[in-house]
């Protein structure tokens, strides 16, 4: 499994606090079957022209030497658009997803629908690929919202273990997989056990399995790889999913 979304730098954000903590997770994750993981600190779209501070490249180069073969690290961001993006592609290219066209972004929860369509259009207005983190966290977000932004350009990236969650982002979340709207899962570890795996695991008991390996594996790489993404199958979920559910959250993975 290929993980795009991680605060697993250390000591930058709200994510891992330190090293020995970002390397314990991204052991565990390994554990599950991830091979490949992004490191996408937060940002704001207004301090994209600046240079990135020298604690995040202290940080990489901190990672770098613990010398996990396990996970491959790459480099990205998770970009908050609370203003226009530079007019300057190459100003933003440094923080895209491993270098790709493709640019993690997110919103405030209670952003406005016309608001995310103006800045996603603008994302791919200076030939960036919009990868829209946590859709089912926005309050405007709904399956003809998301096929409005996908119109647009953007792609969708779902957070495993909400597909877990009883709560209304929860239900959109699994509203998109139901719908055939979700592109890639992702932890959006914070130095925490959130794992894309369980995301994984809860779409194949529901009889799910491709959609879990298009959203795990197949699209995460060809983001990495800079290349178009394969249509994910909408998946009707059983009306069993609440007791499985509680199955994995009592038994774990």
């Amino acid at each position: 499994m290929i993980d795009l979304h991680s605060h697993l730098l250390p000591g930058v954000d709200d994510g891992s606090r330190s090293v020995a903590q970002s390397v314990k997770v991204m052991k565990e994750q390994v554990a599950r079957g991830v091979t490949d993981i992004c490191l996408t600190p937060h940002f704001r779209a207004g301090d994209l022209a600046k240079v990135p501070p020298q604690a995040h490249e202290a940080a990489y180069a901190a990672l770098e030497a613990a010398a996990l073969p396990l996970p491959r690290m790459h480099r990205g961001a998770e970009v908050m658009l609370d203003r226009p993006l530079p007019p300057h592609t190459a100003d933003v290219r440094r923080f895209t997803v491993g270098g790709t066209r493709y640019l993690l972004v997110e919103f405030p929860r209670m952003v406005a629908f016309d608001t995310v369509c103006t800045a996603l259009a603008r994302v791919v207005e200076v030939g960036l690929l919009p990868l829209l983190a946590h859709p089912e966290r926005y309050t405007c977000c709904s399956p003809e919202a998301v096929g409005r932004w996908r119109e647009i350009g953007a792609r969708m990236q779902v957070d495993a273990t909400t597909l877990l969650s009883p709560q209304s982002r929860g239900q959109r979340a699994r509203a998109l997989v139901t719908a055939g709207l979700a592109d890639i899962l992702a932890a959006d570890n914070h130095g925490d056990e959130r794992s894309i795996g369980t995301g994984r695991q809860f779409l194949e008991s529901q009889d799910g399995a491709e959609q879990a390996d298009l959203l795990t594996r197949v699209n995460p790489r060809a983001i990495l790889d800079d290349a178009p993404l394969m249509p994910v199958p909408a998946l009707e979920l059983r009306r069993s999913w609440v007791q499985k559910i509680r199955q994995l959250l009592e038994g774990g993975e």
